[in-house]
């Protein structure tokens, strides 16, 4: 047995919905590799878990908190072009954000499971 072979269903042995063979459970006993491929996974499924536990929360107004502290930093001194950039950033930062506890609070209600 090889690293290719196993490595399909190490996503789902960690998440439950897999069960690994004699010869494979005798691989990854043995391979470096597919242990700490193992361990990334069970990393990952935590961090998901905990993610689904703690919301994550955006001020209302992170473009004006970000944009009063570029003005702040700089003394009003930045080029046109770089306010500009910096406010295009923000507005990113702040789509980026919105976009990202969306997702979070859409998926609080689901299951997360690990693609095999």
């Amino acid at each position: 047995m090889q690293c290719d072979d196993v490595a399909p269903a190490l996503a789902g042995v960690v998440d439950g919905t897999a069960v690994l063979g004699w010869g494979a459970s005798r691989h990854v006993s043995s391979c470096l590799r597919c242990q700490a491929e193992l361990a990334q996974y069970r990393r990952l499924l935590r961090t998901l878990h905990q993610m689904r536990e703690e919301p994550v929360r955006v001020p209302g107004d992170l473009q004006g908190l970000i944009l009063a502290r570029i003005d702040a930093s700089d003394g009003g001194r930045a080029a046109p072009w770089a306010r500009r950039a910096a406010y295009a950033g923000a507005v990113a930062a702040t789509a980026a954000g919105a976009a990202g506890a969306i997702v979070l609070v859409a998926s609080r209600n689901r299951r997360f499971r690990l693609a095999s």
